[in-house]
């Protein structure tokens, strides 16, 4: 690692995302490796024009000689949030990877970004308890070794409070959230991190939340709407066509007044550790959950279950910056050839905390297929069929128990209730 002793003329690449950390980072660089300091924010989703003035003025303010904005957002669908989406991934079954998914597209944008101003030092703000140092670090030592990687925060340890007092003592602008919360918001949904998340037990206050706030103390009246999905992939809204990115955008619009995807995942760290971190994905939890029930109606049972088998190690390595391992690319394939026939509509009910899959229709429907109708009339079979078909079904269990008692020497069905 360089120190302020081998300073030079190169500046230095900040991964910037305005938040606490990487504002710190801006002037605490500049007067400890006596470089110019270049901020570069990838925005992979949640940076409205307003937004990125306020990034680019503030980074500006806090000693930058240069601000760039590289907008990643549908590399980011294509290249991530496509495969989360056929996968149907969630961690924890509940956590929809909201941000860290999106570290490896910044981590190559920085990377490229270094070279193309000639330099070969990068920082990046995250801490050495959390997730994202891992992310990044994995991703920038696999696309590019050569570069220098500074993580200040975590190598100093920095403290929340100290920043802040460091920006204060100088009259540099502070984030608005401050030292109070960090939060992340990108494409996929917000994560919001405070100490009420420090432990398992506690909540975060209505004030802390940034797209859901007031869901519930005003309530809206249900609205209906209508997805549209051709070969896993979102392509409409309420019968009009949208590009994925933009689709995205106008769900959480529509979705997060309602308070749909709102929670907080307790789960294991990329190091080990228990974690707990409040999200908002309204848009991520409608798409996941429309997909989802559209499967069911295209895809046979089989190809559900062993698809299920490779999506949640799929999520495990996204979420733990592997993504760049070649045997992501084996899934994705695998993925990809389960969309063929994920081509339909799906209508969706929005109500304050709740979301309601009404109905669903495809031109593959396997259940439209078959002349039987479940519960009511036999198909392509006749009630002998059915009757010989439960009897080989039940040999397994015949056979089992003819064979002999349990393996614990009680007849079988002994201590059932009855």
């Amino acid at each position: 690692m360089s120190t302020a002793s081998t300073a030079g003329g190169e500046p230095i690449v900040l991964a910037y995302s305005g938040g606490l950390d990487t504002s710190f980072l801006v002037p605490w660089l500049k007067e400890t490796y006596h470089r110019p300091v270049i901020t570069v924010t990838v925005d992979t989703g949640g940076i409205d024009a307003e937004a990125a003035r306020t990034l680019k003025e503030r980074a500006h303010a806090l000693g930058a000689v240069a601000h760039h904005q590289v907008d990643a957002r549908a590399e980011y669908f294509e290249q991530v949030l496509r495969f989360l989406i056929m996968g149907n991934v969630k961690r924890g079954q509940l956590y929809p990877l909201c941000v860290g998914a999106e570290r490896v597209m910044q981590a190559q944008t920085i990377a490229h970004m270094a070279r193309k101003l000639g330099t070969n030092m990068i920082a990046h703000g995250c801490t050495a308890a959390g997730n994202d140092q891992v992310r990044f670090e994995v991703a920038m030592r696999t696309l590019a070794p050569d570069l220098e990687v500074l993580a200040p925060v975590r190598d100093r340890a920095f403290k929340r409070p100290e920043e802040l007092a460091f920006l204060e003592s100088r009259g540099l602008p502070v984030p608005p959230f401050g030292a109070a919360y960090s939060v992340n918001r990108g494409l996929w949904g917000v994560t919001i991190g405070g100490k009420e998340t420090l432990s398992s037990s506690g909540t975060l206050p209505d004030e802390a939340w940034v797209l859901t706030r007031d869901a519930f103390s005003r309530p809206r009246a249900c609205e209906t709407h209508v997805l549209a999905f051709e070969r896993g992939r979102p392509v409409g809204l309420d019968g009009r066509a949208l590009a994925p990115v933009a689709l995205i955008e106008a769900l959480e619009s529509l979705a997060a007044p309602f308070g749909i995807g709102r929670g907080i995942h307790l789960g294991d760290t990329i190091i080990g550790t228990k974690g707990r971190v409040a999200f908002e994905a309204p848009a991520a939890e409608v798409l996941l959950t429309a997909h989802r029930e559209l499967e069911k109606l295209v895809l046979t049972g089989r190809q559900q279950r062993i698809k299920e088998l490779v999506a949640q190690p799929y999520g495990d390595l996204v979420h733990e910056g592997q993504l760049l391992d070649p045997v992501c690319r084996d899934i994705e394939a695998l993925l990809v050839s389960s969309q063929a026939r994920v081509t339909g509509t799906v209508r969706i009910a929005l109500r304050p905390g709740n979301l309601f899959i009404e109905g669903l229709e495809s031109p593959y429907s396997l259940m439209s297929a078959s002349k039987g109708v479940y519960g009511e009339a036999a198909g392509e079979w006749t009630p002998q069929d059915a009757l010989g078909f439960s009897k080989i079904v039940a040999l397994t269990g015949v056979f089992h128990r003819r064979a002999g008692p349990a393996a614990d020497g009680q007849p079988h069905g002994a201590g059932e209730r009855r």
